[in-house]
This record gives C-alpha cells, structure tokens and sequence, in this order.
C-alpha cells in the first residue's frame, strides 16, 4: 500500500517551507516536525504539525509512524542558549532512530559540502557524524549538501545587501579568495524531492552553476544595488572583532569567528559538477527591489531572542 504522507522537519522554516511546497504541489499530504509553529505561516492548515521533542523517543516514533519519507532540515548555525553541536547530533540521532523504529521508508537529509569528522570546526565535524549515523541505520537515504542556500528568506545574501545598502564599505578576509557556490532555495527542494522518489543510497554536492569569490559577490550585489562597494582586506582576527559591534546594533549573531575561518579555507564550493540550474546573477536582477531591504535575524528567527 502506498504511503500517504511525507514529514519534514521544521516546514515552516527557509528550507523546510520550501521542500512542504514542492510535496504539496504534487498531491502529497505534509506533517512537519517542528518546536516553532506559526499560525500567521502560509502553509499554517496546509501541513500537518506534530512536536519535534528530542526527548520523547515514543513521540518521535509515533510522529513518524506511517510517513514514506523523512525529509530533515534540522541543524543549527551557531552554539547558543545551551544548544552545541555536540547536542545538534544526539538529537539527529535520536531523530534517525526514531524514523527506522517508525518504519519509515527512506530520510532524505541535508548536509553541508566539505563535511569531515577530522574538520577543526564544529559546524562541518558534527554534520559529519550525522551522515555517518544515517549510513549505520540501515535506512535508505539521500544526503544532499549544500554550501550557501539563496531565494526568498534566505539569511545569508540578505543580510549582506543589508549591510551594504546601510554601510559606506565591507570588509573581508584578506588570507584568501573566500569563494561560494550558492544553491536556489527551490532548486534546493526539487533535489530533495526527487531524493524522495528514489531508492538507491545517495551523497550528492548541491551547488548552484556559478562560482564567485567574495569580492566579486559583493560587486555584483553592488551593481544590482546600485551602491559603490569599498572593500578592506583585513586580517581574520580583527574581521571578527570589527563584526562584534554588529551583533549590538542587529540584536543579532551576524558572522561567528568560525564562519570566518569556513570562508577562509575555501570549503564554500564543490569540486563535483552541479545539481543546481537557477544562477544566483539572474535571481538577484529580478529581485533587486527585496534583496536586502529589512535584516533578517538568526536569533530571532530560530532562538525568538537576542544576543546575551
């Protein structure tokens, strides 16, 4: 008999909102796993809404029972307010066993690319030890990973073009290119759904078709603004403090000491062909007038706090 429905975790975040679209869209029924339900969403009576409770193992296994496929978005950027990356795997771990004890046929999951169990930043070795504990479940599974998510919401070139419409120059690393290779975030959640439909187990890179150094993101984003972008090159140390002030004038966590290393060590591109076919270029020439025109905050957004 075939399944009925599909779960995703966190459907009414960035990523997970646009995966429920895409099933909706082809007549599957949507529950989400989530600890953030809001009633003003627009897929709010459209999806389904169970607890995502860690803690709970009968719970999670309940939610999950029946469901065809998991798709997981769950992770966190930053440390903050007790949450680590240590305590972000447990929690996927108690999520993998609790879809294997529920039968479910298959978890579709998101990663990062460049993950490492021997990477010296927390963000990529935890990501690391969740894939290795979906590849020990015996589920079936596709791994999907990304390095920079785009579109509507999306956190990372917003508040970039937000700090560029409100800032006289930016600064960035000087000890390298600091290349990405973003992904649309539609782009994003048609490769987890067609992940879905498969069967075989899978770890692909999804990257979008164009490659920019941060200095040449920032021009594009400059012209598409219409703002002059001056560049310094600072040392990654004084980066991190010159951003601290940031975080009091945002309420926010803007870029951690570690994001900076990230971009540093170039692990922000693939060296596989890509998945990805809508060019952030493109995307940014349509969307000119919304790219940066409020801030979006990650405290706000997943913690409903401000920096302690």
């Amino acid at each position: 008999m075939e399944r009925s429905f599909d779960v995703v975790t966190g459907a009414f975040g960035y990523s997970g909102a646009a995966i429920a679209r895409k099933l909706l869209a082809e007549g599957r029924a949507v529950r989400t796993l989530t600890n953030h339900a809001k009633p003003g969403h627009p897929l709010s009576g459209r999806v389904e809404v169970a607890p995502l409770n860690f803690n709970d193992a009968a719970g999670l296994r309940r939610n999950l029972e029946g469901a065809d496929v998991l798709y997981n978005t769950y992770w966190v950027r930053f440390a903050y307010a007790g949450m680590t990356y240590e305590r972000a795997v447990e929690n996927s771990r108690a999520l993998i066993r609790a879809a294997k004890d529920a039968g479910v046929r298959r978890i579709v999951h998101v990663s990062i690319a460049n993950y490492s169990d021997d990477s010296p930043l927390g963000y990529y070795s935890g990501k690391a030890q969740v894939v290795r504990a979906i590849q020990e479940s015996g589920l079936s599974y596709g791994i999907l990973c990304p390095t920079v998510i785009f579109g509507d919401g999306g956190i990372l070139i917003n508040n970039i073009s937000w700090l560029l419409r409100h800032f006289p120059f930016f600064a960035i690393p000087n000890n390298s290119e600091c290349r990405m290779q973003p992904i649309f975030v539609e782009d994003m959640a048609e490769l987890m759904v067609r992940g879905g439909a498969r069967n075989e187990n899978t770890i692909e890179d999804a990257v979008g078709p164009e490659i920019y150094t941060f200095e040449e993101m920032l021009k594009l984003l400059g012209k598409i603004l219409n703002r002059k972008v001056r560049i310094l090159r600072v040392g990654p140390r004084l980066l991190a403090g010159m951003i601290k002030p940031l975080d009091w004038l945002t309420g926010d966590i803007v870029l951690q000491r570690w994001e900076i290393e990230g971009l540093s060590a170039d692990i922000l591109v693939s060296k596989k062909p890509p998945l990805g076919w809508t060019r952030l270029s493109e995307w940014l020439a349509r969307n000119a007038d919304k790219a940066g025109d409020k801030y979006i905050s990650e405290l706000k957004t997943h913690f409903n706090s401000k920096p302690a």
